[in-house]
């Protein structure tokens, strides 16, 4: 099943984001296949200011698990995150899911 990680970033908390970085996509890589895709949410400036990720997990406590390591959680970037199920409506890539 998947599973969207919806965050927010904290006022402020660009920097953090920037150091925190590298431990993040460390993070990231190492769910192999159960993460589908990650990317920041950008601002009318381009900059960041939170994050989407889709993880394939068995269930939501999963997910949530995986959410919660997240080094952005632990970093304080994120002011909130909400861990939701997934569904594709509409899928052009041709990669199944």
């Amino acid at each position: 099943m998947l599973y969207a990680m919806i965050a927010k970033d904290a006022p402020g908390a660009l920097q953090k984001r920037l150091d925190t970085r590298p431990v993040h996509l460390d993070h990231l890589n190492s769910l192999g296949k159960k993460l589908v895709f990650a990317g920041a949410l950008l601002d009318a400036e381009e900059q960041p200011e939170g994050s989407i990720v889709v993880f394939e997990a068995a269930d939501l406590a999963e997910a949530e698990a995986m959410a919660a390591a997240d080094p952005f959680v632990s970093a304080g970037v994120f002011a909130s995150y909400e861990v939701k199920r997934w569904r594709i409506a509409i899928n052009t890539t041709g990669v199944e899911f």
